[in-house]
């Protein structure tokens, strides 16, 4: 691109305060952990790779404009680790206004599963999954799932071990 990298043009597109807000799906051959990264804090809601199958490329296209975010799945448990492995868990204050189910959904969304996939884990309705998220993205004042799962990470409430053992522990209030 000239003039601008895609990092650069999504950080413009997203600081808009246009209302609905810019969406961004980067799709690009750079498989790099620090473009991804850059990518996500400039406020994409999305990253795939160019080789992403046209139907699944339709889909991500429809989740993003859908208000929902995703990342190419090849690149999300590699990414993850790294920024595990690298971030040094800190505690924002926002994680204190989570009770306790809403930090068991944000564990059970870091490790990829839909709503529907949390209802049935928790043994709820859809809807109630829904209502949680919502609370969860409020509370800690993220604007889609990709950032409150980057947040959980960077907190130190999920990780590769924690996100396979949802339990919450004592931190969060009911």
């Amino acid at each position: 691109m000239p003039g601008m990298d895609g990092v650069q043009a999504t950080q413009q597109l997203t600081s808009d305060t246009r209302s609905p807000p810019i969406r961004v799906l980067i799709l690009t051959t750079f498989d790099l952990d620090e473009y991804v990264f850059g990518a996500l804090r400039a406020g994409a809601s999305g990253f795939l790779l160019k080789d992403t199958p046209p139907d699944q490329l339709t889909a991500a296209v429809r989740t993003i404009a859908g208000g929902d975010a995703l990342l190419a799945p090849a690149i999300t448990r590699r990414l993850i680790a790294e920024y595990v492995a690298v971030a040094l868990p800190t505690t924002p204050p926002e994680l204190d206004e989570l009770t306790r189910k809403e930090l068991e959904v944000l564990r059970l969304m870091a490790t990829g599963m839909s709503n529907a996939e949390i209802a049935s884990t928790l043994v709820i309705g859809e809807t109630t999954v829904k209502t949680h998220v919502t609370r969860v993205l409020m509370k800690l004042r993220v604007r889609d799932r990709v950032q409150a799962v980057v947040l959980a990470y960077e907190a130190g409430v999920t990780g590769p071990r924690l996100a396979r053992n949802p339990t919450p522990g004592a931190h969060p209030r009911s």
